[in-house]
């Protein structure tokens, strides 16, 4: 009898220390998507060499000392380079934006998606007739390149389109733009306009600079290729505050940019991001709400700023 309590007891912390495991390796995985979702990896990597999802995934990769990095893979499609790129309209080419024109407007975009919650996001902005801007990183998080077919990707981007939202290029890997050779900040734009060109026949006009950062430089080589350099004047925080515990904030910065204001006198450029649970499943249609209650209209980058749709984008052919 002795030894059965003996084994059982071994069992029973076998089991407990299995368990154990399990959990932290739940644990270490949702602390490498906290790090890359709030993009605080690469700097924290500094030089370092190694191996895995946390070295090898963009945006943790450090694209230029790391050709085997997954951002430095070229993807499928049409070669961009050499498409004309006339500069159409009244919207300043390669000069920072920062909010809309036109008062009544809220601009809702979403920052590093396509990602997993993005169709319920979808969903959720088609049932408020809401229309939105997504900043499309090409390949970041893991999720592989999104014009790679054998991912929900392409038709999730297609459908942004059939929907009535703009699509607009958050890069290719969201990298820091100055910090990088023209070479790689070359590629972090080509090659998102390949893969858009790939999965759409054309590619945008409109870009959001990887945690905001640009440069006089990254501004001129942003001219040089016809993007409209925009960024925002509204910011819940929401990628900050993504807990159930924590969302309230975000609800109160949106509540006093909007909350009572005069729609007749007031704009918005506004950012979230779409890989963020809370902001997608408990933001989003807080702020919808709030729009629909305050007679605000959720409109795309493009139509706030008053820019004719025909302008958004480049063709290809």
């Amino acid at each position: 009898m002795k030894d059965w309590v003996s084994f059982a007891v071994v069992i029973l912390a076998s089991s407990a220390l299995a368990e154990r495991v399990n959990q932290l390796q739940v644990d270490a995985e949702q602390t490498l998507r906290e790090s890359a979702k709030r993009m605080n990896a690469a700097p924290a990597l500094g030089k370092w060499c190694g191996t895995g999802y946390l070295y090898c995934s963009a945006p943790s990769c450090q694209i230029e000392y790391g050709p085997a990095c997954d951002a430095n893979v070229r993807p499928d499609g049409p070669d961009t380079t050499r498409i004309a790129r006339p500069k159409v309209g009244s919207i300043p080419y390669g000069k920072p934006i920062y909010g809309c024109n036109r008062n009544g407007d809220i601009a809702l975009t979403y920052d590093d998606g396509p990602y997993t919650y993005t169709e319920d996001l979808l969903d959720l902005l088609e049932q408020y007739n809401a229309k939105a801007t997504f900043y499309i990183t090409g390949r970041n998080l893991g999720k592989g390149a999104i014009n790679d077919p054998a991912t929900p990707w392409p038709a999730l981007i297609r459908r942004m389109i059939s929907d009535g939202h703009q699509v607009a290029s958050h890069t290719w890997s969201h990298q820091r733009l100055p910090t990088l050779s023209k070479s790689k900040f070359w590629n972090q734009m080509i090659y998102n306009e390949i893969a858009f060109a790939n999965i759409l026949g054309y590619f945008p006009t409109y870009m959001r600079p990887p945690y905001s950062a640009s440069s006089e430089k990254t501004n001129a080589w942003l001219d040089e290729l016809g993007y409209h350099i925009t960024y925002f004047n509204l910011d819940t925080e929401g990628y900050i505050h993504d807990n159930p515990n924590m969302i309230d904030t975000s609800k109160n910065i949106w509540d006093n940019a909007i909350e009572g204001k005069d729609p007749e006198r007031n704009k918005w450029l506004h950012i979230e991001h779409d890989p963020v649970y809370q902001t997608v499943y408990n933001l989003t249609e807080y702020m919808l709400q709030s729009l629909v209650r305050n007679d605000f209209k959720a409109v795309t980058v493009g139509e706030c700023l008053g820019d004719p749709k025909e302008n958004w984008y480049r063709k290809v052919g």
